[in-house]
């Protein structure tokens, strides 16, 4: 089978996705970026694949007959034990390196830490092990997830003796080791473990028909023909030069495929903010980019977080808790963290530091879009700040309040749009080599 990838680079998370031949999506993919950029576009990559697994599953169960109400719940079970299995094959890394730093560091003196790292990996490994409550959502990143998971133990069990700074020092340092190693979570190395447990209880016939469909679909052979990479870390990719698009018009082809009517782009990304504005085709017109400082991006919103020891994917459900908004005089990442320790010791509360911080934020990217022309009808906003309702509900407020009422655009799968767009260059690449007139 022939298809198309985009990687889109990103300063904290790389993105991929996967077109078949017609220009049609089969998989996405997202990881954390690390320091080793080729390992995270390998990792996106892959994530990328088993879902297009689970798109030719989809196709493979409705040749079988399985369209039912029986099939979409099996899919989905399938897909849940898939990621238990590798989430639980990253705790374990974790567990094991974790214990041996603490062992080789000769951190002993405090007795018993080796014994409550145990213990906090015991509690975070029966946590995950249950399966998760319905509208209750975690972080799609196993790192995020860890991390808090493992802040909010490490709080319990600290104490004089063993302080909780000991404790993440652990966690920080062997993390960076976790995601640098290349543990197996691909559809083919684990899809076996999850599908036996899946089909417990399944009457004999459908358990045939359901893992003869998934086994058919691990051994077919899915080819990409053409790859393109985009991205703050683009240069870093190894791909050649003629292999490379720019961010900029990335996101505008994207997001005008995604949304047709798109006549002005906002990407806010984790290392910068573009304003891209584009025509009728998804060709850009004009741009203004803040490439100079992590003010106002994805990488201030996580400076925050590690201030207030949450996760990133906490920090917008707990804005929308605010019942009024306080006024941030400064987005400055150098400075953040003392202004945030300020209100909070002047009684303020998380909730609402936390609303003007991300108005704050959104008050930077409108200044950029004034600057690249303004906001025309439709209006898309795009990049992982834009899965951040925080963000999006100061974003509509100040729209309305400086431009009156626009259409806007966010999709779910919004951080995908820089990857998307490079996938869709990937098959134009690859169809004018075939038909080079």
């Amino acid at each position: 089978m022939k298809t198309f990838v985009g990687i889109d680079l990103g300063s904290t998370t790389t993105k991929a996705v996967m077109l078949d031949e017609d220009g049609a999506v089969l998989g996405r993919g997202i990881t954390n970026s690390r320091s080793n950029y080729h390992l995270a576009a390998d990792i996106a990559r892959d994530e990328a694949f088993v879902e297009a697994r689970f798109t030719l599953l989809d196709r493979a169960l409705a040749a079988a007959g399985e369209t039912g109400d029986e099939a979409v719940a099996f899919r989905k079970r399938l897909l849940y034990q898939l990621r238990k299995v590798q989430q639980m094959a990253q705790l374990a890394s974790l567990r094991a390196r974790a214990l041996e730093e603490a062992v080789g560091a000769r951190l002993g003196h405090h007795g018993d830490l080796v014994a409550r790292l145990e213990h906090i990996f015991d509690v975070i490994e029966a946590d995950w092990k249950k399966p998760r409550l319905t509208g209750v959502k975690g972080s799609d990143f196993f790192r995020d997830q860890a991390a808090s998971d493992f802040s909010r133990c490490a709080e319990r069990v600290a104490d004089r003796d063993l302080k909780f700074d000991v404790l993440m020092s652990v966690f920080d340092k062997v993390i960076i080791q976790v995601e640098n190693a290349r543990i197996d979570l691909t559809f083919e190395g684990n899809i076996r473990t999850a599908l036996t447990r899946c089909l417990r209880g399944e009457a004999p016939e459908r358990h045939a028909r359901y893992e003869a469909a998934v086994l058919s679909v691990a051994d077919t052979p899915i080819d990409v023909a053409r790859a393109i990479g985009t991205g703050y870390g683009r240069q870093t990719l190894p791909f050649p030069k003629e292999s490379i698009r720019s961010e900029i018009l990335c996101h505008g082809l994207g997001a005008h495929v995604m949304f047709p009517g798109t006549a002005t782009v906002l990407d806010i990304g984790g290392q910068d903010t573009k304003a891209i504005q584009v025509d009728g085709d998804g060709i850009v017109t004009s741009f203004q980019m803040n490439d100079r400082c992590a003010a106002g991006c994805g990488r201030y919103l996580g400076y925050i977080a590690d201030e207030m020891n949450m996760g990133v994917h906490e920090l917008g459900p707990l804005a929308m808790q605010s019942t009024r908004t306080v006024k941030i005089n400064s987005t400055c990442t150098v400075f953040a963290g003392a202004e945030l320790r300020d209100r909070l010791t002047m009684g303020q509360k998380r909730e609402d530091i936390l609303a003007g911080l991300h108005r704050a934020i959104i008050l930077r990217a409108m200044a950029l879009l004034a600057r690249s022309g303004g906001i025309a009808d439709e209006f898309t906003f795009t990049g992982g700040v834009a899965n951040n309702e925080a963000a999006v509900r100061a974003l509509r407020q100040l729209v309305k309040e400086n431009y009156g009422s626009r259409t806007i655009n966010i999709s779910a799968d919004s951080i995908y749009t820089g990857a998307l767009g490079a996938a869709l260059f990937a098959v134009r690449a690859g169809a004018s080599e075939e038909h080079p007139s």
